[in-house]
């Protein structure tokens, strides 16, 4: 007999919907299909929609060391909530950076003590840490993050050419993919100082100090040097049509590259921005409508493999300056991705239940060998994000389980809902509300957990 089978749910499998019961033993799925036999305990699904649970290929939940912006467990209760059944922790802003073993297993321990949802962890890449690379790698670490760009913090420098040349080399020996911020730093440090000079430093002269063309030319360096050194390359948060279309360029010329976007890239524009100001600070930054809509486009088309939220808040202090330059840049909306992406992507652009699917977690699972996650059928973990579709609900700052409940989503009335989330076959999150009594489980990449 299962322990749990989720009844009468249209469940969403890799090529199709159907209507079905969904039957759980232990961690795991056994079966998908109708009219199963009965269980210890049922859950009646009647006009929800079965997602598999999302996984958030990137958030910065910032512990060990800077809690006080936000932690593993508001974090992760904030993405159970929306749905999240697993993320993965980029290597910075912990502090320290995540750019040692020593670190990696410090973070490893934090996140066991407090997370609700299960996780697994980005090493960095910073000049001199390539001796690094393979002890994170022995510990777990999925991949490693670089940023070609200013990363805001001293102790994450940008990578040079060089370092990220030799790190490429080191993680495709390992046969780990290498994920980069893609932006020139040349081109943005040059126009910021201008601005700058010139008295400029208000929301319209940042938006001009990050171009189009500095995310471009570096998604096609780093796609070159991948090509070179063999190494899989994962390029994050794309904020524009034209980076994907460098991004597929650069896989044309032989390169093993995987896109991501973020909901706040496909949600808001620069006006936007404009509006609501610090809150909505990002880098890159959000684009014009005429940008925004050949990256939709492209997701449409099958072009983006992934959407994940690049949760990076802060002490709201820090969106406090004067100086627009000088404020935090970072979007919290580790809860509003599935919302925000059923809301402007299944409701209004014809995205569909599968496609919608693969973008949040099949995807995910394959590139970063996650096994048994990211889809539902049998033998995979029972994570679940259970979804109605109908019901329309306004973002308040009440109903963020975040630290700090400041996002650009609040006031969006969004259509499409997470009723319960599942994770390994428990119900962790149900109408908002976490109910998990089992923490949630530190992943290795090719393995389940």
């Amino acid at each position: 007999m299962p322990d749990l089978v989720i009844r009468r749910a249209d469940v969403v499998t890799p090529n199709s919907i159907i209507r079905a019961d969904i039957a759980i033993e232990g961690e795991h799925i056994s079966a998908v299909g109708t009219d199963l036999p009965g269980a210890s305990q049922e859950f009646d699904a009647t006009g929800l929609t079965i997602f598999p649970g999302l996984i958030d290929i990137h958030v910065h939940f910032n512990e060990p060391g800077r809690t006080e912006w936000e932690g593993a467990k508001t974090g992760s209760s904030a993405l159970a909530a929306g749905g999240g059944t697993m993320f993965i922790d980029m290597p910075l802003n912990s502090s320290p950076c995540t750019v040692t073993a020593a670190a990696f297993d410090a973070k490893r321990a934090a996140l066991e003590a407090a997370s609700v949802t299960d996780f697994g962890l980005w090493g960095g890449i910073i000049p001199g840490n390539a001796a690094s690379l393979p002890d994170m790698a022995d510990r777990g670490a999925i991949g490693f993050k670089a940023f070609l760009c200013d990363s805001g913090l001293p102790e994450f420098p940008r990578s040079d050419d060089e370092t990220l040349y030799t790190a490429m080399k080191v993680a495709a020996g390992l046969g780990l993919p290498v994920l980069v911020h893609a932006e020139n730093e040349e081109t943005t440090k040059a126009i910021t100082q201008r601005l700058m000079d010139a008295g400029q430093s208000d929301v319209r002269a940042f938006l001009a100090s990050r171009p189009i063309a500095a995310e471009v030319e570096a998604i096609s360096r780093a796609g070159r040097m991948a090509r070179e050194t063999g190494c899989s390359l994962h390029v994050v948060h794309i904020s524009s049509g034209s980076g994907v279309a460098a991004a597929l360029e650069a896989r044309t010329a032989g390169a093993d590259v995987s896109v991501e976007t973020c909901p706040h890239y496909l949600f808001f524009t620069g006006d936007d921005m404009l509006r609501i100001g610090a809150v909505a600070k990002c880098a890159p930054p959000l684009r014009s409508s005429q940008e925004q809509a050949p990256l939709w486009k492209a997701l449409v088309r099958g072009d983006v493999d992934m959407v994940g939220s690049d949760h990076s808040p802060c002490h709201p202090e820090l969106k406090e300056r004067a100086n627009f330059f000088e404020i935090w840049g970072g979007i919290a909306g580790v809860q509003s991705t599935l919302p925000a992406l059923l809301d402007a992507g299944l409701h209004e652009r014809g995205v569909t239940p599968e496609q919608l699917a693969r973008l949040i977690a099949g995807n995910a699972s394959r590139r970063f060998r996650l096994t048994n996650r990211g889809s539902i059928r049998p033998g995979f973990y029972a994570d679940l994000a259970l979804v109605n579709l109908k019901d329309s609900r306004e973002v308040t700052a009440d109903s963020l389980l975040q630290r700090h409940r400041i996002s650009p989503y609040i006031g969006r009335t969004l259509r499409g809902s997470v009723r319960a989330t599942f994770r390994r076959g428990e119900r962790i999150c149900f109408d908002g509300e976490i109910t998990a009594t089992t923490p949630g489980r530190f992943v290795r990449p090719g393995k389940g957990s």
